[in-house]
């Protein structure tokens, strides 16, 4: 076997990639990155056994979330870059190592590398199959997925000066514990709900760091169709980095357009200023290799999620920036104070065509917790007078699977007295369909990126407490989630954390769930997976 990854959705044959992955890491990024996650488990390891102040650990703190966010499905595939992280990891690692004496520390807080070579043969070794029981394999997996989403979390909390250590604390606690024979299966399902109640802490803390710079998200109406000049389009979730892309073209001539996850930037408050920004060009990040080629102009990606290029006139469109990466392409990075010079990207568009128009017409979003409690009043009588009959929660990630269309077809036959909540790009499968509103409230509420998701269980409990119910789950509420990556896997671990149960997930279940550990999920939490769009509509009605 040249490599194993089962982190994603659409690991191959439900079971796992083993020659290269579906999102297209080819067997050496694949290896690299789980020896940079091994990496970080040994500095996790150092400093819980040495019991080593978290908060003085700056620079390392902020290594370590960059180098999970690095690992996440589709955010970087440049096998130079994770290299280089992987030194600077372990430079770090012997650095703190200096600090501690008198413990016995594992493997990965003491292993040694010192080229490519010696790296993919170390990584050889400790993949994720390096764990033989299934079960243990499985929730240590989970807590580390789990881990980077949350890190991706924190990453852009950071960006806008927001961190808490307790966030940081627990990553080395949990990451530690993912190389800890000592702790029982049970120990580990604890650790996993405790992996759910950061995970809460973390995007409520990029909510806070979101709301405080750019104002609470506001309903907006956003242009899907084009201007009359050059443009640029911004994909991912790092909004640090389309502000600064919108200062940076100002009266330059060139529009900026948001792709993907970045179309919750429009509801912000802060970026309607801004003239040139134009509108959002195309739909889901799996549809990038025909949308690209059709904006005609550069592509700046932030984080996640990169689609392989399949032409080099494509790929030398593109740049990337934070923890995103991709061989062959300008990387961006961020001086001391956190600048980042556009000028390139800039100067690029300026030469390309205007975008080839594929769409016409508006979207309407912004329903985070703010904007929806604002119509609280509304929403409650609604549902009292029985014009509101159940909402659906459908957040999410989105996907390639032909499968996926049950989400489409979900939202087009459910009742017309039900409303959608949405947040990530899964709404991409629904949120252009003419599905109408009840008494002037869209039956489509996006509240944004997928850390949004976090303002749909403010939502819920928030009804909770005006209801007087003791219960979120006896809320007219169903939770019908698609994930693809391991931000989806924070995202459901915070809800089970917050006590949500009767999850479906699909379009299929987590390939890195042991059928014991998916027999706990389901019988704990009520965890199941989709069946047919009709059956599912009755069972979730009745």
């Amino acid at each position: 076997m040249s490599m194993f990854c089962y982190q994603c959705q659409e690991a191959a044959k439900g079971t796992g990639c083993q020659i290269k992955g579906v999102c297209g890491k080819n067997e050496e990024v694949a290896k690299l990155q789980d020896l940079l996650i091994y990496s970080v488990k040994g500095i996790s390891e150092v400093v819980v056994k040495g019991k080593l102040q978290d908060k003085e650990l700056k620079e390392v703190n902020h290594e370590v979330i960059k180098s999970l966010f690095i690992t996440i499905t589709n955010a970087n595939f440049d096998e130079s870059a994770i290299e280089k992280q992987i030194q600077k990891m372990l430079g770090l690692r012997n650095e703190l190592k200096k600090n501690v004496s008198g413990i016995e520390l594992e493997d990965a807080a003491n292993f040694e590398v010192s080229d490519k070579a010696s790296m993919l043969e170390k990584a050889s070794k400790i993949g994720v199959l390096a764990t033989e029981n299934e079960d243990v394999r499985s929730l240590r997996e989970l807590i580390t997925y789990g881990l980077k989403g949350m890190a991706a979390y924190a990453h852009h909390a950071l960006n806008l000066g927001k961190e808490n250590p307790d966030i940081y604390a627990f990553i080395y606690e949990a990451m530690a514990g993912t190389i800890n024979d000592k702790l029982s299966a049970d120990e580990l399902v604890a650790l996993t709900l405790k992996t759910g109640e950061f995970g809460v802490t973390t995007m409520a803390l990029l909510d806070e760091a979101n709301t405080s710079k750019y104002g609470n998200p506001e309903i907006t109406s956003v242009n899907i169709g084009v201007g009359k000049n050059p443009g640029i389009l911004i994909s991912g979730h790092d909004l640090t980095d389309l502000e600064q892309l919108l200062e940076q073209t100002k009266g330059t001539g060139v529009d900026v357009y948001t792709h993907s996850e970045m179309l919750p930037a429009h509801y912000y408050p802060f970026f309607k200023k801004y003239e040139n920004f134009v509108g959002n060009y195309g739909n889901a990040w799996w549809k990038q290799i025909e949308e690209f080629e059709s904006f005609n102009g550069p592509i700046l990606f932030t984080t996640n999620c990169i689609v392989p290029p399949r032409s080099e006139a494509v790929r030398g469109r593109i740049f990337t920036s934070g923890a995103s990466g991709y061989p062959g392409c300008i990387h961006i990075e961020a001086d001391k104070e956190g600048k980042k010079d556009f000028s390139a990207i800039i100067e690029m568009a300026k030469k390309c065509k205007v975008p080839t128009e594929i769409e016409t017409g508006n979207i309407v979003g912004g329903f985070a917790h703010a904007q929806v409690l604002a119509l609280a009043d509304k929403v409650i009588d609604a549902v009292k007078s029985g014009a509101i009959k159940k909402f659906f929660v459908m957040a999410g990630c989105d996907g390639r699977m032909k499968s996926r269309d049950y989400y489409t077809d979900f939202a087009e036959k459910l009742p017309t007295d039900a409303v959608i909540l949405t947040a990530g790009c899964a709404k991409y499968r629904y949120n252009k369909l003419q599905l109408g509103d009840i008494g002037g409230i869209p039956r489509v509420l996006d509240a944004g990126q997928c850390n949004d998701s976090y303002s749909l269980a403010v939502i819920a409990l928030k009804l909770k407490e005006v209801f007087g119910l003791d219960d979120v789950n006896k809320l007219p509420i169903a939770y019908n989630i698609a994930w693809y990556e391991q931000k989806a896997v924070i995202v459901l671990l915070a809800l089970l954390y917050l006590g949500v149960k009767n999850i479906h997930l699909g379009p299929t279940l987590p390939a890195f769930l042991s059928p014991n550990v998916a027999k706990v999920l389901v019988e704990t939490f009520g965890i199941a997976g989709i069946g047919t769009v009709d059956d599912d509509i009755k069972l979730f009605m009745a």
